[in-house]
């Protein structure tokens, strides 16, 4: 794999912010400090040669001159795995996910793993997409907001349909018992033997054992 890296020659760049200003991403930036002086018209004659090209070009051409240049980079499995992913992919397959929202019966239901999480735990827990959204039905709810008893809800829709397992999701706060209770509720109610299980997450994003 080939990745595109821009590199910026320190010694030449002469702070117009050119490069700034073509940058798609907003990977480049500038700070105010003391710095040697420069050719101001020359700065603002090469930046109205660099607006008057296309926009969609790409980053390295927003320099006026060679202080930047685009290279090129083998990436290893190593690398790529030691590296950040710019975009992480959602794993979310269906649509709506509020509990309250939700349809009693969906094709996306039958033979489904459910997953009922609280609202705060995707925010809490960073892998919650690849942990437990990923090969699941996602609904999500807090009975403290909606003021609601999900329970007959969750009872119809594994009444209804075809439910391999239920993971309940909560963070570990008092409040988040109640979806916690209208879930393993749900589960009585529906006369069904369905394997379940409950993850706790703590406030700072951490699974409680």
């Amino acid at each position: 794999m080939i990745r595109k890296i821009i590199r910026i020659d320190k010694e030449k760049c002469n702070g117009c912010g050119a490069c700034a200003d073509a940058c798609h991403e907003g990977a480049i930036s500038f700070e105010e400090r003391e710095a040697p002086a420069y050719d101001e018209e020359a700065v603002k004659e090469a930046q109205r040669k660099v607006f008057a090209k296309n926009q969609a070009m790409s980053t390295h051409t927003g320099c006026p001159g060679s202080r930047s240049m685009q290279i090129q980079r083998f990436e290893t499995p190593e690398t790529i795995k030691s590296t950040p992913s710019v975009e992480q992919l959602s794993k979310l397959q269906n649509w709506p996910v509020q509990i309250k929202l939700a349809p009693v019966s969906a094709p996306y239901f039958d033979g489904a793993k459910l997953l009922i999480a609280a609202d705060c735990t995707a925010y809490a827990y960073a892998s919650f997409h690849q942990d437990f959204i990923q090969n699941k039905v996602t609904l999500i709810g807090c009975p403290k907001l909606d003021q609601v008893d999900y329970s007959e809800k969750l009872t119809a829709i594994i009444q209804n349909n075809n439910i391999q397992s239920v993971t309940i999701v909560r963070m570990e706060v008092p409040c988040c018992g109640g979806l916690e209770m209208a879930a393993k509720k749900a589960l009585q109610n529906s006369g069904k033997f369905i394997p379940w299980q409950v993850v706790t997450i703590s406030i700072d994003g951490k699974i409680i054992e």
